[in-house]
C-alpha cells in the first residue's frame, strides 16, 4: 500500500519547493472522509486515493493536481462539500475534485464506436481544467488493477468501458504507457484465454528473445558509433494488448506474430534522426509502406518520431523508432512532458479535441515568467462551437453550441419535434428555449395538442429542426392558401352564375392549372390565395371553355384588348409553377437566352431575372429563388456589355466594329479610351438574340489582330 511519505518524495524529487504541507493536509481530510469505508479487497478506503496520487507524482503532475487527487472521492462517497473543499484547499483544488465527480456519476450505455467518441469529447468538454482528465485517468488505471475483486459481469462492463472510453483518451493526451497498461488489463479481463496464450508464448521464448534483442542493440550502437552518433538503444517485447489486435487483424495465431519486438534508437537532435534511419536502413532491408515520418509532421498529441520495419538478421520484422531525447520524453509523459513546476501554473483548457495547441506550449513557459500570466495564455475551450448531452437511454447527441431542447426533439423524430412542448433536465422541467449544457440528460415532454410555431425558427440551431419547423409552416400555409383560393374562385364563379361544384371538379380547370404551367389544381388555388393568380383571369379563361362567350368590347377598345391578349407577357422566360408575375431583368448580370437563369422574387417588385453564376444570387435566401426557363420569341433581343483591351494601333476599333455587323449585333453603345501603358479599351453594349450568338461575336473578335482580352462585363 502507498503511504504518504511515498507521495511526498515523489514530489520532491522533480519539485524540491513544493507546498508539501497542502498533500499532508488533504491526506488528514481525506483519511477522516474516508473513515470506516472499506474497498472489496479489504482495504481501508483511504488506499485507493493515496494509489491515485502516487500515480500522478509519476506523472509528474504539480501540488494542486496531487492534491485533487487524494480528494478525488470525497465529493461523491462521503459528507464533504464542495464549498468546505474550497476554503480548505482553493477554488482550482475544488473545481478539479468537482469534475471528477461529475464524469464519475455519467453512465455509458451505448458503447457503438461513433457513441465512444461522443463520450470521449463530452468528458473533454466537461474538463474546463485538463488536470480532470489526467486524475480520472489515473482513478481508472488503480480500479482496473483492482478490478479482480468485483464480480465477473462488472470486469466486463468496466473493462468494455475502459477499453472504449478510457484508454484511448490516455491516448489521445499522449501518455502511452498509461494507454498500454489499461489495455492489457481490459484484454485480461476480456479475453482471458488469448491473454494467456500470449503471456505464456512471451515467457517459452523469453531467454531467445532476450538475447536477439541484446545481439540487434549492439550491433546498432557499433554502427552509429562508426559514423559518431551518441545513441542509447532499447528493445521491448510489445504490450500484448498490440499483439492481439495483429492477431485480430491479420487472422494470425500467437505463434504467427513475428514482429513483436521493438527497438527505439534515442539520440542528441533531429539531424541524427534521419541519419540513424539512413545507417539502420544499411544494415536491414525496409518493408515498403511501413515506414512513416512523425516528426515532419507531428501527430496531434505532439508525438514525434520516425517509425520503420525492417527485416532483421533472423530474417523476421521488426519495428525501430528513432527519436530525440525531448521526443522520447515526450511520447512517454504526453501532455505531462509540458507541466511547470511552480504552483498554478498548469493548463487549464485546450482549443480543441487534439490538443495542437501543446506544440505551443514550451515556447510560450520560455517566454513568460510569471505563473498567472502563463495559466492565463493557455486558458482556451476544448469544444467551443460542441456541446453534448445525454438521452435518457444513456445513448449520447452533438449538438452545436446554443442548441435548444427543441434542436434535441427533432434529432430523436419530427414526430416528438412536431409535438414538444417542454423537456426535463436533469429531472428539472426546462422551456422550450432552454440551451443545452454539457452532460445534461434530457428528456422531451409532448402533447398532441403541440404544434410547430414560427418563434422556434428564431432560437433552434440545428438544420433538421430549422427544415422540419419550415416544412411544417409551409404546409400549413399551403393549406391556408388553397382554402382561401377555393372561396375567392367559388365567389367568381357564383356572380358569373355558373355551376360551382362541378366546375371545381372538372377536367376544365385541371386543364387552366397546366396552362398556366401548374402542376394540379391545388397550386393553381393556392396561388390564387396568395394573389399570385387572378381569380377573374382563371374565370375568363374557363368560359370559352365551358362553351360561354365573353363580352366583347368593339370598335378601337376592342383592338387594344385584342392586342393586349396576344402580346407576350412573360418576357420569353417560363416561370416554374407561377404565372402573371412581372418579370424584370437584372441589370447586374444581364443575363441573355440560352444561358442558365434562376429567378429571384423581390418584394413588390416581381421576379428579377439574374445568371445562375451571378454574385448577387450565391448568398441570395433560397425560398425566394424560383425555377425559371428560356422561352423566346424570334424576335426578342437582350443586350450584352463587353470589354475589348487590345494593344493601341490604327483600325482596331473599325475592325472590331466590322466583326459585330458581321454577326448581326446591333451596337447600342460603344466607349474607347487609351491607357498609360498603350493599350486601347474599348466598352461595348451590344443587341445579341441568345447566349450562342453572344460566344460567336466573342470568339470572333479573340481573333482580331492585337485583341488581347474580350472580357463579358
Amino acid at each position: 500500500m502507498i503511504r504518504l511519505n511515498d507521495i511526498t518524495s515523489q514530489l520532491l524529487s522533480y519539485h524540491p519547493k513544493a507546498n508539501v504541507g497542502l498533500v499532508e493536509k488533504a491526506y488528514v481530510y481525506s483519511a477522516k472522509a474516508h473513515q470506516g469505508q472499506i474497498r472489496l479487497s479489504g482495504e481501508p478506503y483511504l488506499s485507493h486515493p493515496l494509489e491515485v496520487a502516487y500515480i500522478l507524482t509519476q506523472m509528474k503532475m504539480d501540488v494542486v493536481c496531487i492534491v485533487a487527487g487524494i480528494l478525488h472521492d470525497t465529493l461523491e462517497d462521503t459528507d464533504a462539500d464542495f464549498g468546505e473543499i474550497t476554503r480548505l484547499f482553493g477554488q482550482e483544488t475544488a473545481n478539479i475534485v468537482n469534475g471528477v465527480t461529475k464524469i464519475s456519476k455519467m453512465r455509458f450505455e451505448s458503447h457503438k464506436e461513433r457513441q465512444a467518441e461522443n463520450v470521449r469529447k463530452m468528458i473533454l468538454a466537461m474538463s474546463s481544467d485538463i488536470r480532470v482528465i489526467l486524475v480520472k485517468l489515473a482513478d481508472r488505471l488503480h480500479n482496473m488493477r483492482t478490478l479482480g475483486f468485483q464480480p465477473n459481469e462488472k470486469q466486463r462492463l468496466i473493462a468494455e468501458e475502459t477499453l472504449e472510453i478510457y484508454a484511448p483518451l490516455a491516448g489521445r493526451m499522449g501518455i502511452f504507457w498509461m494507454k498500454s497498461s489499461l489495455e492489457d488489463l481490459c484484454l485480461y479481463y476480456l479475453e482471458i484465454e488469448i491473454y494467456e496464450k500470449i503471456k505464456a508464448e512471451i515467457a517459452q521464448r523469453k531467454e531467445e528473445r532476450e538475447e536477439f534483442i541484446e545481439n540487434v542493440k549492439k550491433l546498432v550502437f557499433n554502427k552509429l558509433s562508426e559514423f559518431n552518433i551518441e545513441a542509447t538503444i532499447k528493445g521491448r517485447v510489445k504490450h500484448f494488448y498490440s499483439i492481439y489486435k495483429k492477431m485480430v487483424d491479420q487472422n494470425l495465431a500467437v505463434r504467427q506474430v513475428y514482429d513483436i519486438v521493438a527497438f527505439r534508437v534515442i539520440v542528441k537532435n533531429i539531424k541524427e534522426c534521419y541519419g540513424a534511419l539512413g545507417h539502420v536502413h544499411s544494415m536491414w532491408k525496409p518493408v515498403p509502406g511501413r515506414f512513416k515520418d512523425y516528426i515532419s509532421v507531428p501527430k496531434a498529441n505532439m508525438y514525434q518520431s520516425l517509425h520503420t520495419t525492417v527485416i532483421g538478421p533472423l530474417g523476421q520484422r521488426m519495428e525501430v523508432q528513432i527519436r530525440t531525447w525531448e521526443m522520447d520524453r515526450v511520447a512517454e509523459e504526453g501532455i505531462a512532458a509540458h507541466w511547470k513546476y511552480k504552483e498554478g501554473a498548469i493548463a487549464r483548457k485546450t482549443d480543441e479535441a487534439q490538443f495542437s495547441w501543446l506544440r505551443q506550449l514550451l515556447e510560450w513557459q520560455k517566454s513568460l515568467k510569471d505563473p498567472t500570466e502563463f495559466l492565463d495564455s493557455v486558458r482556451m475551450d476544448l469544444f467551443p462551437d460542441e456541446v453534448y448531452v445525454f438521452t435518457p437511454k444513456g445513448e449520447v447527441k452533438a449538438f452545436p453550441k446554443g442548441a435548444t431542447t427543441v434542436d434535441f426533439a427533432y434529432s430523436i423524430h419530427s414526430e416528438v419535434g412536431g409535438k414538444c412542448m417542454g423537456a426535463r433536465a436533469n429531472g428539472k422541467m426546462v422551456p422550450l428555449r432552454y440551451e443545452l449544457r454539457n452532460g445534461d440528460i434530457i428528456e422531451i415532454v409532448t402533447s398532441s395538442k403541440q404544434h410547430p410555431s414560427t418563434d422556434w425558427l428564431k432560437f433552434v440551431k440545428t438544420p433538421r429542426a430549422k427544415t422540419k419547423i419550415r416544412h411544417w409552416i409551409n404546409v400549413q400555409e399551403r393549406d391556408g392558401s388553397i382554402a382561401l383560393g377555393r372561396e375567392i374562385l367559388e365567389k367568381i364563379l357564383e356572380k358569373a352564375n355558373l355551376n360551382v361544384p362541378s366546375i371545381m371538379k372538372s377536367d376544365q380547370i385541371a386543364a387552366i392549372a397546366k396552362e398556366l404551367s401548374f402542376h394540379s389544381v391545388e397550386d393553381l388555388l393556392a396561388q390564387i390565395g396568395l394573389g399570385r393568380v387572378s381569380s377573374r383571369h382563371v374565370a375568363g379563361r374557363l368560359k370559352p371553355k365551358l362553351g360561354i362567350k365573353g363580352d366583347r368590347p368593339s370598335g378601337i377598345v376592342g383592338k387594344m384588348v385584342d392586342r393586349i391578349t396576344r402580346r407576350k407577357t412573360d418576357h420569353g422566360i417560363k416561370v416554374k409553377g407561377i404565372s402573371e408575375m412581372l418579370i424584370r431583368f437584372a441589370n447586374c448580370c444581364h443575363p441573355v437566352p440560352g444561358e442558365k437563369v434562376i429567378g429571384f422574387m423581390t418584394r413588390g417588385r416581381g421576379i428579377t431575372i439574374h445568371h445562375e453564376g451571378c454574385r448577387h444570387i450565391v448568398n441570395a435566401d433560397s425560398e425566394r429563388l424560383v425555377e425559371v426557363s428560356w422561352d423566346p420569341s424570334a424576335d426578342d433581343t437582350s443586350l450584352a456589355k463587353l470589354r475589348v483591351t487590345s494593344v493601341e494601333r490604327k483600325g482596331v476599333l473599325a475592325d472590331v466594329s466590322t466583326v459585330l455587323t458581321q454577326k448581326d449585333a446591333n451596337i447600342i453603345h460603344a466607349e474607347i479610351k487609351t491607357t498609360v501603358d498603350q493599350k486601347g479599351i474599348a466598352l461595348f453594349t451590344i443587341e445579341v438574340t441568345d447566349y450562342k450568338q453572344l460566344q460567336e461575336i466573342m470568339g470572333a473578335i479573340k481573333k482580331v489582330r492585337n485583341v488581347l482580352v474580350v472580357e463579358r462585363l
